[in-house]
């Protein structure tokens, strides 16, 4: 394609004066990094992810612990003018953080750019994206970037434990400066990955290792954005007990972009059978049974790779005690509606008939799924917390602990925040996993990167955020997908017979609180018995009185405790009226690892001119 040269011809001296100069100070910057950056061009990317749903952006990856870095490979098939690559907080375009890639018309750019609440771009004062290199191949442009985790610019995003949302925009046009390009009228959109990857050695697979696929039965993918698409398999019969020691995605070749995420759960043994079930999780037609399907083997997200077990510890399917149906759940994401998709995608399972020293366990912590527990209308953050008491640990843990080494933090579409820590007497010692940017619509099992072990006695609080200033009306606990829960599903060694250690208010005291609206607001909550605590809720006149009434009620009354075995029936004793559990001291939040100098701040703009691209 030839390039497009514009015409200066209706430009005026004052105007054409500056942009020469502006010209001049790309080519002395160009000169100055040429000369002194030394920096090594990566060249081994383990982590990928499509950025757009039709493939034409595939981001690469790898993190540096040592040097605190992200290093990033992004392939541009189909290169016009430029490209935005950025982060924000929840995939806003607006206050994001960015690296950008342009043109004029006649030559080309990469700067670190934010942009400010309008959605204008502005270069920064300090370039913390660092190009490496720009190679044209057959397949695309290549373009090699780096960003430390921390910097001291106010305009940077922080990169950090979690999720992450990446946004990208392509440019159509040339721009003769950042500050002329409006991100609202680009065509645009958002990802989400895991970017700082846990550096944990790939243990070895046994010789003897089976493979098994769990695959979505050659479905035609449904022509909208959203589909949970939901399937019931079957084990084959008299299948011994094996270890499952590894599992990773199978994907249909040219989905790689729709396949959101994918699950596999284990059906409750208390039913001898399922029905057969291929259809969205949704569906009216979908039997009630398929509700008891939750206990999970695998889960993937886009951007996570193969999940490996430790080298003794291995995930325990088939066998007398465990149910021989498995339901199969994979997340299309088709904002394009494509139609016509003939899809097989889900998890292969790598496991061993010869068992591992221990088995892995899967604890669930948080809240238990009640209405008792619920959130305002109309809140920006809303905290609930769920308990795994000290009294339920040393109950249940036998004398040398457990090791945690995976987490999968689970809420529903409301969910903002998630984090799991773990308090020794009185002392929180321990952040077991934490997402500050997390999203419902990401959720993948991911490995720790220190194994945490908990011992008889400790005690385990996880702490759910919430927003709900587009809703009007109460949001209570459950399964609807329109309620809510606050859940981390922790992996662990070796297993034991707790398998759910959560908590809610104590119900007593939620009728206090419905009393002491009605004494406020003249018997609108009507607290007789006949009325459900939902409808109790729905009764209440929200405003930011009720709502912090209701917020220190369950930051001060008893709390309900299930410390449940795998039977669903709690360990002996009284675990009604329980008192809250006393933290006297927090973990001291990590210093941001930066040093604010003045002359380490660029004074200029500092944009790499890249030439000859072909693509103009």
């Amino acid at each position: 394609m030839a390039k497009r040269r514009p015409s200066f011809s209706h430009l005026k001296i004052t105007t054409v004066v500056p942009i020469y100069f502006t010209m001049i100070g790309f080519v002395l910057v160009l000169s100055l990094v040429t000369l002194h950056d030394t920096t090594p061009v990566p060249n081994f990317f383990p982590y990928s992810v499509p950025l757009d749903p039709e493939g034409f952006l595939q981001l690469f990856w790898n993190v540096s612990y040592a040097e605190e870095v992200v290093n990033f490979k992004i392939l541009i098939k189909k290169l016009k003018f430029g490209m935005i690559f950025g982060m924000s907080d929840r995939g806003e375009f607006e206050g994001a953080d960015l690296a950008v890639l342009w043109s004029d018309g006649l030559s080309s750019y990469f700067g670190d750019a934010w942009s400010d609440e309008n959605g204008r771009v502005h270069i920064d004062s300090h370039q913390d994206y660092q190009l490496l290199s720009a190679q044209q191949t057959p397949e695309g442009l290549y373009l090699v970037f780096r960003r430390p985790f921390t910097t001291c610019d106010p305009n940077d995003y922080l990169i950090e434990d979690g999720t992450v949302h990446l946004i990208y925009a392509l440019l159509e046009k040339p721009f003769q400066s950042l500050s002329a390009i409006n991100i609202s009228s680009l065509h645009r959109g958002l990802q989400r990955v895991q970017l700082l990857k846990p550096d944990i050695p790939t243990p070895h697979l046994p010789k003897d290792v089976i493979t098994m696929d769990v695959l979505s039965p050659d479905v035609i993918i449904p022509d909208k954005e959203t589909t949970y698409w939901c399937y019931i398999t079957k084990l084959p019969e008299d299948f011994p007990k094996h270890h499952i020691v590894m599992y990773e995605p199978v994907i249909t070749e040219g989905h790689e972009a729709i396949v959101h995420h994918i699950e596999v759960f284990q059906c409750s043994e208390e039913y001898d059978t399922f029905p057969h079930y291929s259809g969205p999780c949704d569906s009216k037609m979908k039997p009630h049974r398929l509700d008891y399907c939750r206990h999970v083997l695998a889960a993937w997200a886009m951007g996570a790779q193969a999940f490996y077990y430790p080298d003794d510890v291995g995930l325990a399917f088939g066998g007398p005690r465990s149910s021989q149906f498995l339901r199969l759940e994979v997340h299309y994401h088709n904002p394009l509606e494509l139609k016509g998709l003939h899809d097989s995608s889900g998890i292969r399972l790598h496991y061993t008939p010869s068992l591992r020293k221990y088995d892995a366990g899967i604890m669930e912590l948080g809240l238990v799924y009640t209405p008792l527990m619920a959130i305002p209308p109309f809140q920006r953050e809303f905290p609930l917390t769920g308990y795994c008491t000290e009294r339920c640990t040393d109950e249940a843990l036998p004398s040398g602990g457990i090791h945690i080494f995976a987490s999968q933090l689970h809420t529903h579409l409301t969910g903002r925040t998630v984090t799991t820590t773990m308090v020794r007497d009185g002392k929180e010692i321990a952040i077991v996993n934490q997402d500050k940017h997390f999203s419902p619509h990401f959720q993948e099992i991911r490995m720790l990167k220190k194994f945490v072990r908990v011992l008889p006695g400790d005690l385990l609080v996880t702490r759910c955020t919430y927003n709900t200033e587009d809703r009007s009306k109460v949001t209570v606990g459950g399964f609807s997908i329109t309620d809510e829960m606050c859940v981390n599903y922790v992996h662990y060694y070796p297993r034991t017979e707790l398998e759910l250690c959560k908590s809610h208010v104590d119900p007593e005291y939620l009728k206090k609180y419905f009393s002491l609206v009605n004494n406020f607001s003249g018997q609108e909550v009507c607290t007789c018995p006949q009325s459900s605590v939902t409808e109790q809720f729905n009764k209440v006149p929200w405003n930011s009185f009720t709502s912090k009434v209701l917020d220190s009620l369950y930051n001060y009354s008893p709390i309900s405790m299930h410390c449940n075995k795998s039977s669903a029936v709690r360990f002996p004793g009284d675990w009604e009226k329980q008192p809250l559990p006393e933290i006297r001291q927090v973990l001291a939040p990590t210093p941001a690892m930066c040093q604010c100098q003045e002359d380490s701040i660029s004074a200029g703009p500092a944009f790499v001119n890249i030439k000859n691209l072909g693509h103009y």
